[in-house]
């Protein structure tokens, strides 16, 4: 049986002491048993983890936290090109943005109307579709993002 290394409360299996909070990580208890730290998203599969990170509104969130501390390829693949996504989809908003204002000067606001339904489908489809890529464990590289996202993460 392991034992905690700050404050002697037995562990188990137990990559932090339930008494103290303290950190095991790696090594031998005082008993002799092993004590192994355990990867915080290794109970996650690898598709659901890439999926979640294309999850309309909050998967910018999730994309930022496993590229910080996700160590396997394939999720930090998908979290990476998610954010990249992510930031595009917000500067073609930026630009559709002041294209709005210039109709809007010019007295033909209603084209724009018509727009920015067409972009926020557009963008929503795109989520579910990558959602299903990564789901289905396939690397799926968008054309401009998915190179400069591979290029990064090597």
């Amino acid at each position: 049986m392991a034992f905690c290394k700050a404050c002697g409360q037995e562990l188990g299996a137990a990559a932090f002491c339930p008494k103290c909070g303290a950190a095991q990580g790696a090594g031998v208890g005082p008993t002799g048993t092993a004590v192994v730290t355990v990867s915080p998203t290794e109970g996650l599969q690898e598709n659901v983890a890439g999926l979640l990170c294309y999850l309309p509104f909050i998967g910018w969130l999730v994309a930022i936290i496993f590229v910080i501390i996700e160590k396997r390829s394939f999720v930090r693949f998908h979290a990476a090109q998610a954010l990249a996504l992510y930031v595009s989809l917000v500067i073609v908003g930026f630009a559709l943005g002041i294209f709005m204002g210039v109709l809007h000067v010019l007295h033909i606001f209603f084209i724009g109307l018509l727009i920015y339904p067409v972009l926020w489908l557009g963008s929503f489809l795109l989520l579910v579709f990558m959602m299903f890529k990564a789901y289905h464990g396939e690397r799926f590289k968008l054309p401009v993002v998915g190179d400069m996202v591979e290029g990064m993460i090597k």
